[in-house]
């Protein structure tokens, strides 16, 4: 494959820190390559140096003859003066780029949804990333330099611009450079990833699991001292292999040796002791919606939300920006009331949010880090049973990746990242047992993630997460719902499900063309077919209705069971997991019911 572009003998510093030191690099066609690292070892830097937006302070970058290079910064350079059309499309005549198949796809795909001739200067965080976006891929390059590009984008959105990047060279042409800590989107789109760490860069073969599963044979080979670096990449790497095998099937490693090297991993969660201690410190009731909608003036938000939220239960909630998923959760901790049905709480119920906000903060501003947890508890207990552990907050510190140093640093003076993590933990130090998380995951690196992945998996206490980070979500929670027009839709098939139903709505179309393709594939019933469908339906809204009633049945009397009998708790758990299975693919079928019934 021809050579595009290269990096020899970089050397870069600043006045306390060198950061490249002698790298050399090369990028060739074919090359779809991942730059992962810990915040501030010079992701940004090494990606702007490549491109050419940076010199080194030594060394040099040469470009293969003609070779152009497109790049998206993680600042917005937006002239807000100009309308969308305008800053998309520049001043190109409506018959150039329309006849362009790559610019209407691109349009269709990012910003199909805004008002064309509206101001940039009146979009979202989230809108105005998409109208880059499209701005610079609407665009010729040969090589596409991406410095965090799923930043404030929606599940929806990052599922596209993968979808995008993979089929937008051939497999021979083109390079991609992608700075993110999106993980999953590392894996659907990279077939290289770089680690920049220690003043190096070194390459892997593969996305972010098989990344992940050389990097652990390293550190082994290697006999390295950092071992809960290591443990933490080994249970990651466990949950990739158990629960999403597909992820790993693109690398050029044996599977038999990511078998061997997590064999003695334990499953990630043991759920029966998690269900057994959220049982005991919740009781029976946590929140129960019953019909709650909330509406704002003539706007209705949320309609008929049925939602009994168990102990230990750990889901996802998805919706694109608007749909409500934050007056639901404002629902469940009691912030919002409904202005239909109500909301039942549990008298054991103590519910914390992790807000985008950190107001938790403001108040130590000025305070050491020392000084803040000195204040709190003086140990704080993880896990259940036998694998319990009690921490101190500075073991927690040091849990969540701050160092000696940092503990004597003013909290305002520490990095976003760091400021989010400090966050996370003087809320679980206060002991809440139902646990809110909306969009955890920003200004956090992969090995950040990875450590609260690891803290929350031994958090004993119902967890809600909002977040566009596919992965996170996934990894965290053992199910998922949608808000869909005000609706509050159980997701069986999980995010798949949900892009799909996104997908069949005419939400992002450019015309009408796309949605009577969407509408074509669902069979229309008619006559004796359309009744006899409707009659399944009915019927299946009973037997949906008695198993949700035994189910929750089953779970209330969980808290009446024998606590130390894991076997007995275990076999509880087993059935109501059966029951379970049973209403996810009786709701699959209601779903596909509904639609031909619609169509």
């Amino acid at each position: 494959m021809a050579h595009l572009l290269g990096a020899e003998a970089l050397h870069l510093e600043y006045p306390t820190k060198v950061v490249f030191d002698r790298v050399s690099l090369g990028v060739d066609e074919g090359d779809r390559i991942g730059i992962v690292g810990r915040n501030g070892d010079g992701k940004s830097s090494l990606l702007a140096m490549l491109a050419g937006r940076r010199e080194p302070d030594a060394g040099r970058v040469t470009f293969r003859g003609g070779v152009t290079v497109g790049v998206l910064d993680q600042a917005d350079t937006l002239d807000d003066a100009l309308t969308v059309g305008q800053a998309v499309v520049g001043t190109r005549d409506e018959h150039e780029w329309a006849g362009d198949a790559r610019a209407r796809e691109v349009i269709a795909g990012l910003v199909a949804d805004l008002d064309w001739n509206g101001p940039v200067a009146g979009l979202s965080g989230g809108q105005r990333r998409r109208v880059a976006l499209a701005t610079l891929l609407i665009g010729d390059w040969d090589v596409l330099a991406l410095d965090e590009p799923t930043n404030h984008l929606d599940v929806e959105a990052i599922a596209w611009l993968a979808g995008h990047l993979k089929k937008r060279w051939a497999a021979t042409a083109g390079a991609l450079l992608v700075v993110t800590h999106d993980r999953w989107f590392l894996d659907e789109v990279c077939t290289a990833t770089w680690e920049v760490h220690d003043r190096i860069v070194e390459p892997f073969e593969g996305g972010y699991a098989a990344y992940i599963l050389q990097r652990v044979e390293r550190d082994r080979q290697a006999a390295v001292i950092e071992q809960r670096r290591q443990n933490l990449a080994r249970k990651e790497l466990a949950w990739l292999r158990r629960g999403a095998p597909a992820r790993t099937s693109k690398p050029k490693f044996r599977i038999d040796a990511a078998n061997e090297l997590i064999a003695d991993v334990p499953e990630i969660r043991d759920r029966v002791q998690l269900q057994s201690l959220a049982v005991s410190r919740l009781g029976k009731d946590v929140v129960d919606l019953l019909d709650a909608g909330v509406a704002y003036g003539e706007k209705q938000v949320l309609r008929g939300v049925e939602w009994r939220i168990a102990p230990g239960e750990r889901t996802g909630i998805l919706g694109v920006n608007g749909a409500g998923k934050s007056t639901l959760l404002g629902l469940v901790a009691g912030s919002v009331a409904p202005t239909s049905g109500r909301v039942k709480h549990g008298k054991t119920v103590k519910v914390a949010t992790l807000t985008q906000r950190m107001d938790e903060l403001d108040p130590h501003l000025d305070e050491p880090v020392r000084v803040v947890v000195g204040r709190l508890r003086t140990t704080y207990t993880f896990g259940a049973g036998s694998k319990a552990t009690e921490l101190t907050p500075g073991q927690l510190l040091e849990r969540m990746g701050f160092s000696s140093a940092q503990l004597s640093t003013p909290v305002k003076d520490l990095s976003g990242g760091q400021q989010r993590r400090l966050q996370l933990l003087l809320i679980l130090l206060d002991q809440p047992n139902v646990l809110i998380l909306d969009e955890p995951t920003n200004d956090l690196d992969t090995d950040m993630l990875a450590a609260i992945e690891d803290l929350l998996d031994s958090w004993p206490g119902t967890l809600l997460v909002v977040s566009h980070d596919r992965y996170f979500m996934e990894r965290v929670t053992d199910q998922q719902y949608a808000v869909l027009d005000g609706h509050l839709r159980h997701l069986p098939g999980g995010i798949d499900e949900y892009l799909r139903l996104r997908a069949a709505a005419p939400a992002r179309t450019v015309d009408a063309a796309p949605a009577a393709s969407a509408a074509a594939t669902t069979p229309v019933l008619a006559g004796a077919e359309r009744r006899a469908a409707e009659k399944e339906l009915t019927a299946l809204d009973r037997r949906l209705e008695k198993l949700t009633a035994r189910i929750d049945a089953d779970r209330v009397a969980l808290a009446d069971h024998d606590q130390s009998d894991y076997v007995g708790l275990g076999e509880r758990m087993r059935e109501i997991g059966e029951l379970e299975a049973e209403r996810d693919t009786l709701e699959l079928r209601w779903l596909e019911l509904g639609e031909q019934l619609e169509a």
